[in-house]
């Protein structure tokens, strides 16, 4: 279900964990960016939503919506269940699509220490950290309701054999 505001009810818990979402098919929407700040967010949330209406498919986590930035141009992912639509934003997700989920209790302006703790933590473990996606699980109307401003940082990560050999094992 998606609530009234747009955010969805219920998201993965993928807190501190390591997600595969390789081949999973998904909704894929190009959004304006200016200095990786997205123009028209929620227009373009609501017309992505709209689009999966028309389409008649059905979204893994109903509001659940993945934003990777850029500097001209981002775009919003949304998860959905396999589908034989002809559109052409429908895209299944490359194999291995490696993520670190960490669910931060604020908004953009205080994700910077746990970006760069979840890096250093895929850097401790041999693998190189690739573009970052967030999710915003509340937003400005319904976030006092909902336990404050949350966000799902995911991290996308590919193992590198040469930084595994120079990183230490942990004892």
């Amino acid at each position: 279900m998606i609530l009234e505001c747009g955010c969805p009810e219920h998201y993965p818990d993928w807190h501190n964990q390591d997600i595969d979402l390789g081949g999973q098919c998904a909704h894929i929407l190009p959004i304006p960016m200016l200095a990786h700040m997205p123009m028209s967010y929620d227009s373009y949330l609501h017309k992505q939503r709209e689009e999966i209406g028309l389409l008649e498919l059905k979204e893994r986590w109903p509001g659940m919506a993945l934003m990777a930035t850029g500097a001209f141009r981002g775009k919003l992912i949304r998860l959905i269940e396999n589908s034989t639509s002809p559109s052409r934003r429908i895209e299944y997700l490359p194999r291995p699509f490696q993520l670190r989920g960490w669910l931060h209790p604020g908004d953009i302006g205080s994700i910077r220490t746990p970006v760069h703790e979840m890096q250093l933590d895929l850097l401790d473990l041999g693998r190189t950290p690739q573009e970052l996606y967030l999710s915003y699980i509340t937003c400005t109307r319904c976030y006092e309701q909902r336990g404050g401003h949350k966000t799902l940082l995911l991290r996308r990560w590919v193992d590198s054999p040469t930084l595994k050999k120079r990183v230490k094992p942990l004892a």
